[in-house]
């Protein structure tokens, strides 16, 4: 995998009217295929995912994203305007269940990069309210100097 995009990452948690707020920043790729954008990063120490890969997946017709981290520590996050997925999400020390609805969906991107903004609610299996989080995603192109270094490493 290429990684000529530096992805910046901001997820905000809404809970119990307080909210709470992490930033990563990584390199990764961005491919449009089969009528989606597919924006791609390998996890870190910082997120406690180190040897895993995430793939966010959203459609051309801005309905759905979906969230897949492949690896050691898998999950699943399906977030769809209309519909309550049931999401299968796995911790590190054990395997949840979770409801999610989406509240929003606004992709805006291109083969140049762009920004994906999406927001859901989570709740549990019995749709016991969580919270309300937010995810701001940035993609862009690295300069050309970067993109050498990146293929080298």
């Amino acid at each position: 995998m290429e990684e000529n995009y530096l992805i910046t990452i901001k997820g905000t948690m809404q809970q119990n009217g307080e909210s709470d707020s992490v930033e990563l920043m990584t390199r990764g790729s961005l491919v449009h295929k089969d009528s989606a954008y597919y924006i791609i990063y390998k996890e870190t120490e910082a997120t406690g995912y180190t040897g895993c890969t995430t793939t966010v997946k959203v459609a051309d017709d801005a309905r759905r994203v979906t969230m897949t981290r492949f690896g050691p520590v898998p999950s699943q996050l399906v977030v769809e305007k209309g519909t309550r997925h049931l999401c299968h999400y796995d911790t590190g020390y054990g395997a949840v269940s979770l409801g999610v609805a989406a509240d929003e969906i606004e992709p805006k991107l291109s083969g140049r990069g762009g920004r994906l903004k999406f927001s859901y609610t989570l709740d549990s299996g019995n749709e016991a309210f969580i919270s309300r989080n937010l995810v701001d995603i940035t993609v862009r192109p690295l300069p050309p100097k970067e993109k050498q270094d990146a293929k080298r490493s």
